[in-house]
């Protein structure tokens, strides 16, 4: 950012405020005439490393809190067990002095910057970090289906490279801490490992939306909805911006398309020499748009200045229009250099599926024709074998057909002791197997407290289990080893050499749903 005397940065941090950088660029000109080309060049570089700076300070004031918190009691936290905030979690927020300009009544309110992180692990150094702003709707919520959608298909290594923020924009306390309880109690692991965090503003970083001005014949609700939108994306990617290279803005109701993740990772990088302000990865709304997140604090300054007159979408294109377009051409040639600036990928990654938007009472029935068709299974090649079950299939949607890889099956309601049954038609030397429960639409139908077990085609092996001799596996029944289970929805494993010679393999559930399953993947590896 630039100011008349210099460049200011500052960092909001648990209720301190901290200067980053001030490098003076007052020139007497009644001595000697100002080398302007040699000015911008070193204040660029100074903006830069002021960016630097912001981060790896939010990193060591991290470090700092994290310290300290280990060493004192929160006992807010202890009365609060059921949400199981993490006082290990990051709560800085890099701004810029001009912020406070913007939005004035944050000078009197010490903690408006401050956010409250009701679940996080404090992540950072990530390639992305996505963020997923969410209010309170009127009718249908769509956010553990996004999350899940979002969470599908990564594997370790890209879940180990990515933040999602879940930012809950609202002031009521009580609403954030049951949302906050809904991803702690739907996504245990991934909140665990710091992959998922659940944040929201403190009330006081709201100014007074009573005294706000219609504008473009909106009604002064819709004016105090988008204004609030554009107070809430701008907290959030202040939040994000620290967290990593590239920040993706989502929505709260979209269905991800599988390998979203290294696509967006490849065509990123594959345009890094390029200029650029965002890439687009759906065209519907702000839905996964991707930024630098060096570029966030322009952006985000932009939001700022202008939040009270236009949306956020509109703000976005004139951010494109201050950068690129020429007064002096016409409106073809300013679109043509606008494209240059926003890059579009096809196919769309992200496909919009809420009706209800969060402005009460509108209706958008928004479908992204460049999403394409989702596949819902994965087929393999798996050894022959007689398939039974004790669950009733819904439909055409058969163990057969998904066991030969031409569907999915999808079981009605399983309760305690219902099976899966896989009987090889001769004995298998099973190297390892994958069973994956749930699809990209439908993914809360997965297979819980659900064990995976072999049965050896030698019976002293079921011996040695019984015996301990071989630990990492449990007796079952009817001659079966248990060698794994389900965990969010998967069961993966390999097999030691002295259990891999099988005569059959089946799933058991051990505790009653309430929901159906869906089996989306089932692979067999045999030598």
């Amino acid at each position: 950012m630039r100011l008349s005397h210099g460049t200011l940065l500052i960092v909001f941090c648990m209720g301190s405020l901290f200067v980053i950088s001030w490098h003076s660029t007052e020139r007497d000109h009644t001595s000697r005439q100002v080398d302007f080309a040699g000015l911008f060049e070193r204040l660029q570089q100074a903006e830069h490393r002021a960016a630097e700076l912001t981060t790896e300070l939010t990193s060591v004031l991290s470090r700092l809190h994290n310290v300290n918190s280990s060493t004192n009691t929160n006992s807010s936290h202890a009365k609060d067990k059921e949400i199981k905030e993490d006082v290990n979690a990051s709560s800085c927020v890099a701004i810029n002095a001009n912020t406070l300009f913007y939005l004035p009544h944050l000078q009197e309110q010490k903690n408006g910057l401050v956010p409250n992180v009701f679940l996080g692990k404090g992540r950072s150094g990530v390639s992305l970090v996505l963020g997923i702003p969410t209010v309170r709707r009127q009718k249908q919520s769509y956010l553990v289906n996004t999350v899940a959608s979002l969470l599908y298909d990564l594997s370790p290594q890209q879940k180990g490279d990515m933040v999602i923020i879940v930012f809950v924009a609202e002031s009521d306390q009580q609403f954030v801490r049951g949302v906050a309880d809904v991803i702690q109690k739907n996504f245990p692991e991934d909140v665990h490992a710091g992959l998922v965090e659940v944040v929201s503003p403190p009330a006081s970083f709201y100014p007074d939306f009573s005294v706000l001005k219609t504008t473009f014949g909106d009604s002064i609700d819709r004016v105090k909805w988008r204004t609030k939108q554009n107070l809430d994306f701008s907290f959030l990617m202040m939040y994000a911006q620290p967290k990593g290279t590239f920040y993706v803005q989502m929505e709260d109701d979209i269905v991800a398309k599988l390998g979203y993740s290294d696509a967006m990772k490849t065509f990123a990088t594959g345009l890094s020499s390029q200029q650029w302000l965002y890439l687009e990865f759906s065209q519907l709304g702000f839905i996964g748009k991707l930024f630098r997140a060096s570029d966030l604090p322009m952006i985000v300054e932009f939001f700022l200045m202008f939040h009270k007159d236009k949306p956020i979408d509109w703000l976005l294109d004139h951010i494109l229009w201050v950068k690129v377009c020429n007064p002096e051409k016409d409106a073809a040639h300013c679109n043509t250099e606008k494209n240059k600036m926003k890059r579009r990928h096809k196919p769309s990654l992200f496909q919009h599926v809420g009706l209800h938007s969060s402005l009460p009472g509108k209706i958008q029935n928004l479908k992204d024709k460049d999403f394409g068709k989702q596949p819902l299974f994965t087929p393999h090649e798996n050894p022959q074998a007689e398939l039974s079950s004790s669950l009733k299939h819904y439909q055409s949607h058969t163990l057969e057909r998904a066991y030969r890889g031409q569907d999915f099956f999808w079981g009605l309601t399983p309760v305690s002791q219902d099976f899966v049954l896989i009987r090889f038609h001769k004995p298998q030397r099973v190297q390892g197997y994958l069973f994956r429960s749930g699809n990209i639409e439908t993914n809360g139908d997965r297979f819980n407290n659900t064990t995976v077990e072999v049965q050896p085609r030698n019976s002293s092996v079921v011996e040695r289990v019984q015996k301990q001799e071989l630990p990492q596996y449990q007796p079952s029944s009817d001659g079966f080893v248990v060698v794994g289970s389900f965990v969010n929805g998967v069961a993966q494993g390999t097999l030691d050499a002295a259990v891999q010679e099988v005569t059959a393999m089946r799933l058991v559930v051990h505790k009653d749903s309430d929901v159906w399953v869906l089996l989306s993947e089932i692979y067999i590896k045999v030598s």
